[in-house]
Parts: structure tokens; C-alpha cells; sequence
């Protein structure tokens, strides 16, 4: 197995646990629609891809979602509520990035969109010790396109098989496994460590 020079990680789910659950329901408590209302009515716009993605500005996706659905409050109160979403305890310790930083180049690989890496930035210290963050508003695509994984490798400084990456979404794993990186599902820490054990990433 080839040794590895840079170890890559998905964010949500993998790092930091999210419930979307918990900004639809922020969101109602301010609109006269119920929670599964609001979902229904913002999954069928198609707009949070493209806020994924950047082809849409925060301030134009909160506009439209605020008519949609008739949100009273002012954009910073809606971003509030969308970034709610997250939970304060990482799903992997500090301590493992603080280890594999001393030995390997670190990145964050994401979908996600200007309003929530602002919040993340800001709440989750352990961001700082990525040498980069590789996210789909920036680089304009969407895992599993082909075009993400290529963004990543140019950050990577290694090669492909030189990488490793995990990703709790079996999809997102197999387009880096097409792009040539070594990827494996993430399941769980105890499994990560199974996995970068096997690797020789750590002992």
C-alpha cells in the first residue's frame, strides 16, 4: 500500500455532527408554517444545491427562501437559525488532528455554503489545524463531481494513492476512488482509527 502524505476529511457528519431537523425547526418557531412545511416547500426550489455549489449569493438564497416561506426576520436572524443545525461536540478528538498534523498534510473536503463555514470557522477551533478547506460554494461543484476531488489534489501536494480520504457518504467515497484517491466510508471513529491503523497512519 502506498504510503500516504495527506489525509482528507468530509466535515459534516465526519468531524462535526449536523441535524437539519434543528433549522427547520428554528425557522418554524418564527414562521406560522410547521417544520416539515418549510423543508418541503425549500427542498423543492432546488436552492440549496445551488447555494452549495455558488451559483447563488447567501444574501439572494435567504431573500428567496425568506418569501417562500414568509420569514419576519432579518437576514442575520435566518442565518442564525439555518447554521443551528450543528452540535457543539466534535465526532473525532482534536487530539487525532493534533497527532496527524505533525506527520501529514491536512484538508477538509466539503458541500456546503458560505453561511455555514462562516459559523463553523468561528465555533470549531479544530479548523485550524487544516493546512486548507476545499468547499463546493468555492470551488463551484459538488462532490461526487469530478471537479471537487481535482480542487482537493491540488491542494494535496501528493499524489492521488499518496491520499486519504473519508466521507460518511458512500457516493462521495467512490468519487474520490475514481479520482485515484484511497477512500473508505466513514462509520464511526473507532473505524476511522481501523482504517488509518491499517495504513500505518497511526499505531
Amino acid at each position: 500500500m502506498t504510503a500516504k502524505r495527506t489525509i482528507i476529511f468530509d466535515l459534516g457528519k465526519v468531524i462535526i455532527p449536523f441535524d437539519f431537523e434543528r433549522g427547520y425547526q428554528a425557522i418554524a418557531a418564527d414562521c406560522r408554517l410547521p417544520a416539515a412545511e418549510i423543508r418541503s416547500r425549500i427542498a423543492a426550489t432546488g436552492l440549496v444545491g445551488q447555494l452549495e455549489s455558488g451559483l447563488v449569493e447567501p444574501a439572494e438564497f435567504v431573500g428567496a427562501i425568506s418569501r417562500l416561506i414568509d420569514f419576519p426576520g432579518s437576514y442575520q436572524d435566518f442565518c442564525r437559525h439555518w447554521s443551528s443545525i450543528f452540535l457543539p461536540e466534535t465526532l473525532i478528538p482534536e487530539e487525532l488532528i493534533l497527532d496527524l498534523k505533525t506527520r501529514y498534510r491536512l484538508l477538509v473536503l466539503s458541500n456546503t455554503n458560505a453561511i455555514h463555514i462562516d459559523m463553523v470557522r468561528e465555533q470549531y477551533g479544530i479548523l485550524r489545524h487544516f493546512d486548507h478547506l476545499v468547499l463546493s460554494h468555492e470551488v463551484k461543484a459538488m462532490k461526487p463531481d469530478p471537479r471537487i476531488y481535482a480542487a482537493a489534489l491540488a491542494h494535496a501536494k501528493a499524489e492521488p494513492q499518496e491520499c486519504f480520504f473519508t466521507d460518511d457518504i458512500a457516493e462521495y467515497v467512490e468519487g474520490a476512488r475514481r479520482a485515484g484517491i484511497d477512500a473508505e466510508q466513514f462509520t464511526g471513529y473507532a473505524d476511522l482509527l481501523g482504517h488509518l491503523r491499517h495504513r500505518g497512519v497511526v499505531r
